[in-house]
């Protein structure tokens, strides 16, 4: 661990910028779901119970350098209020004297929230003169959005070395995991990848044969896969065009040592939508009319003896048509798999992505990994092995 957390500065009578992701869905002016919200409630209270100031740096929307009315954080006040346990005074800008003001003449105890960082357009250039602007309002930097951290933004990247500087607690979490799940992982070491394309997952697919032992590959992805190998897919959503790139990937893993699993078992259908007639067959054995929605129990089965040995788990994607039943059983089966081994204290698991989240959710597995994150393309492109700005800016120069 090369970066600072909130336990190694001293935050009694500071003003401490805290980069926090409240993107949250709103509407007619209330917050829908608070989740990202209540997730830096921690890093909050903490700051507070140090006797330091929380100053509040976030974006909301796209207003590409505008000001845009409807894209205020300033709705977002009760919602905070709710989650924090404590008054939040909001200022209409995030630099300035208006700024200054405001943090200034905040009682103790209180957070400020400062206004939409991407009203100005130098946030998304990164623009240094905007963030010394934002720097002369604190005297810490700390950033609890990982959500946010593969944009170097003047939030994110610049303004983080131009203060001494730190990790939220949901940015130490998340860090922590994913150092846990590729960094230096105990081992063996399992990833399961799904989706429905292999354009999308290229980077992701190339570094994962370097740092796992096996790859399980699920989804639409994985018939671009058997087609690779001269397998029918029939009317299956499959990438031909990826063909001999989906064949140099299976090259790649063989020489690193690295084992693929892909569906040996298939369940088709000729109709997508929610209990359509299906069948369950070989992975060769696609009719020629038929769609490849979900992998077979042998599949499954295949996944759980890997399960059984993995020491490690990373999860990105489902394994089949999960929205809809019964295409979500070998997603269902193999996440409630991990779930039990990870409760058994068997696995660290650690899983990340929109449909992810969602497909674990459905499978009532969530609760029970060792940690799900929320954060989008930043967990992609950490797993892909890029190098994420607003990470690379906390650690000491």
């Amino acid at each position: 661990m090369d970066w600072k957390t909130l336990d190694d500065m001293e935050l009694a009578g500071k003003r401490v910028l805290v980069r926090v992701d409240i993107n949250v869905p709103v509407e007619n002016g209330a917050v829908t779901d608070d989740t990202r919200i209540r997730r830096v409630a921690p890093t909050v209270a903490d700051i507070l119970s140090a006797g330091g100031t929380p100053v509040l740096l976030a974006h909301f929307g796209r207003p590409k350098g505008q000001v845009v009315p409807e894209m205020s954080l300033q709705p977002l006040v009760p919602a905070l209020e709710a989650a924090f346990g404590t008054p939040v005074v909001f200022c209409a800008d995030c630099r300035g004297p208006a700024a200054e003001a405001a943090i200034g003449a905040a009682a103790a105890g209180a957070v400020v929230l400062l206004e939409n960082t991407r009203f100005h357009p130098g946030e998304e250039k990164n623009d240094p003169g905007l963030a010394a602007e934002m720097a002369a309002l604190g005297d810490i930097y700390c950033n609890d959005a990982f959500s946010a951290a593969h944009r170097a933004h003047a939030s994110t990247e610049a303004l983080a070395r131009l203060l001494p500087a730190c990790a939220g607690r949901l940015m130490q979490a998340e860090l922590s995991a994913l150092e846990a799940a590729l960094g230096t992982p105990d081992r063996p070491v399992v990833a399961v990848v799904g989706g429905a394309k292999v354009s999308t997952k290229l980077d992701l697919l190339g570094n994962l044969v370097e740092k796992v032992d096996t790859l399980v590959i699920g989804g639409g992805m994985a018939n671009t896969f058997l087609a690779a190998q001269g397998i029918d897919v029939g009317k299956s959503l499959c990438e031909h065009d990826m063909a001999g790139t989906a064949r140099e990937i299976l090259g790649k893993a063989d020489a690193a040592g690295c084992t693929i699993l892909l569906p040996v078992d298939i369940v088709v259908a000729r109709e997508f939508r929610a209990g359509a007639e299906n069948e369950t067959l070989l992975a060769a054995d696609c009719p020629a009319d038929a769609m490849i929605l979900d992998a077979g129990p042998k599949t499954v089965a295949r996944v759980a003896d890997i399960f059984e040995d993995a020491r490690t788990l990373i999860w990105n994607g489902p394994m089949g048509a999960f929205e809809i039943e019964p295409f979500d059983a070998a997603t269902n089966a193999a996440a409630q798999e991990a779930a039990q081994r990870t409760r058994a204290g068997t696995l660290t698991s650690v899983a990340g992505g929109g449909d992810t989240v969602a497909a674990l959710n459905k499978a009532g597995a969530a609760g029970d990994f060792t940690y799900i994150s929320t954060a989008g393309g930043a967990f992609l492109e950490w797993m892909e092995g890029k190098t994420l700005p607003g990470v690379a800016a906390l650690k000491p120069a």
